[in-house]
């Protein structure tokens, strides 16, 4: 009686068949590989809009110093070669008598601001990684109104992007 007892317990133990098992591990396979194409996806695109969003930042770091300079300019020279093969040059005198000039040049994609008030010179980077093709990044100065053209670049290789930004800068009335 204990034979059989024992026979009739192990027909009664169940388990997965092979063809089970594959076809769970191909399930999860399948999901696996799409869970990690959905990561690549959401990690490239990452990166694109972090290129995007430095390149459009820098753009407007220097628009934003070049305003600045541009709206208390009295003179303003070199726009029609900036930055190819001049330099743009702002000057004008404060209230008190101060002698301003704020002096923009871009050099390795990098534009500075070399700025003098009554002799004391500070230089600061004002953006980097500006593309200083002519067709991308120059000025345009008609009529006491200064336009300004800068393209920010981000991103390595073949996945370089640009961002132009334009700004119209009206000067004082003087000029």
């Amino acid at each position: 009686m204990k034979l059989f007892k024992l026979k009739t317990s192990k027909q009664r133990q169940a388990g997965f068949t092979l063809i089970e098992i594959l076809a769970a591990i191909t399930i999860t396979g399948v999901i696996c590989f799409g869970v990690s194409i959905a990561s690549a996806q959401v990690l490239n695109q990452t990166t694109t809009n972090n290129d995007y969003t430095i390149a459009s930042r820098n753009a407007l770091n220097a628009l934003y110093w070049i305003s600045h300079d541009a709206l208390m300019a009295q003179t303003i020279d070199g726009a029609e070669g900036f930055p190819q093969t001049d330099d743009l040059s702002l000057y004008w005198i404060g209230w008190d008598n101060t002698q301003h000039s704020a002096n923009y040049t871009l050099e390795d994609g990098m534009l500075k601001r070399i700025y003098s008030a009554n002799g004391q010179v500070t230089t600061m980077v004002v953006a980097s990684n500006i593309n200083p093709d002519i067709s991308l990044t120059h000025c345009v100065s008609f009529n006491g109104t200064l336009t300004v053209t800068i393209t920010g670049m981000a991103g390595e290789g073949d996945r370089i992007i640009n961002v132009t930004k334009i700004r119209d800068i009206v000067s004082r009335p003087s000029l």
